[in-house]
């Protein structure tokens, strides 16, 4: 070997590979371990959040929970209100059921597809993750009503806009659409899906049968109250039943619109129980507030 390969081999000896990869430092972590630690950390403070309240809960406790430096907590989420509001954004974020699942539930028939729909949605505010989140919802959304609005924007509205085009789609009476389909699907998610909810929030213990017997009861009620009351079909566009009477039959007309009537009542009636359940599950989360340790 000439003394310029000598030269050239010291040298290139000395120099890493560009193959070789970067060793990583002591106490480094991938991107990937880092998230993880992250998610871990919001799980963590959201069960010290509703075990503890806010006010009674640390960033230390929160920190020594998950064995991690308090300034790493303060450095990400600048302080309590900060990593409270991040954690339940997570939670909302994992407990929403996506609106293609919904979809995907759908069949021929427009009253199991309603039935299955009601039993995601039930199943889903049901589960633990679901009554975690609406109990430290409720307990903490007078203090930050932004939390309220973001869980509305992530979940009510696209599962209320998802509802309203089907109802739109599938329920005919008549062949004709339902008048406020949009109401219709508020009144379908507090009948069918708040029911149980708010008697758990008021201290009811629902097994698997009693809450599967409300929702099939409260669906049938729900559909037939939006149908002619004398009309039981419930069908596709293709497949309806038109009961329209002909322009020469007064006396049929006449029928018609008295038979509307009970019909008026029935949706008056969904939206006095919408109200109803809206105004009790206000009452439930103001005495909790107030019941709560300062």
């Amino acid at each position: 070997m000439d003394s310029e390969q000598h030269s050239r081999h010291k040298r290139d000896a000395g120099t890493p590979s560009a193959q070789t990869p970067a060793r990583r430092g002591p106490g480094r972590q991938t991107p990937n371990a880092t998230r993880q630690r992250n998610l871990e950390l919001l799980d963590k403070a959201l069960d010290l959040f509703l075990e503890n309240g806010f006010e009674r809960t640390t960033i230390d406790a929160v920190a020594a929970s998950v064995g991690m430096a308090k300034r790493t907590v303060y450095l990400r989420y600048g302080n309590k209100t900060g990593l409270f509001k991040a954690s339940l954004k997570r939670a909302i974020e994992s407990w929403i059921v996506p609106v293609e699942r919904l979809r995907a539930a759908e069949s021929d028939d427009a009253e199991q597809t309603l039935l299955k729909v009601g039993q995601i949605l039930v199943a889903n505010i049901m589960s633990p993750a679901g009554l975690r989140l609406m109990r430290i919802t409720n307990a903490e959304s007078g203090r930050l009503p932004e939390i309220g609005a973001f869980a509305y924007t992530q979940g009510t509205a696209p599962t209320t806009a998802y509802l309203t085009d089907l109802i739109r789609r599938r329920v005919r009476p008549h062949g004709v659409e339902v008048a406020e389909p949009g109401e219709a699907a508020m009144a379908f998610l507090y009948l069918v899906v708040g029911g149980p909810a708010s008697m758990t929030a008021w201290g009811l213990v629902l097994g698997e049968k009693a809450i599967d017997k409300h929702t099939r009861y409260a669906v049938r009620l729900f559909l037939h109250g939006l149908l002619h009351p004398q009309d039981r079909s419930v069908g596709t566009p293709a497949g309806a039943r038109t009961c329209e009477a002909p322009e020469h039959a007064p006396a049929a007309q006449d029928a018609m619109m008295a038979d509307e009537r009970p019909r008026a009542s029935l949706l008056e009636e969904n939206r006095r129980l919408k109200m109803l359940l809206a105004d009790s599950m206000l009452a439930v989360a103001t005495l909790k507030e107030r019941s709560s340790p300062r």
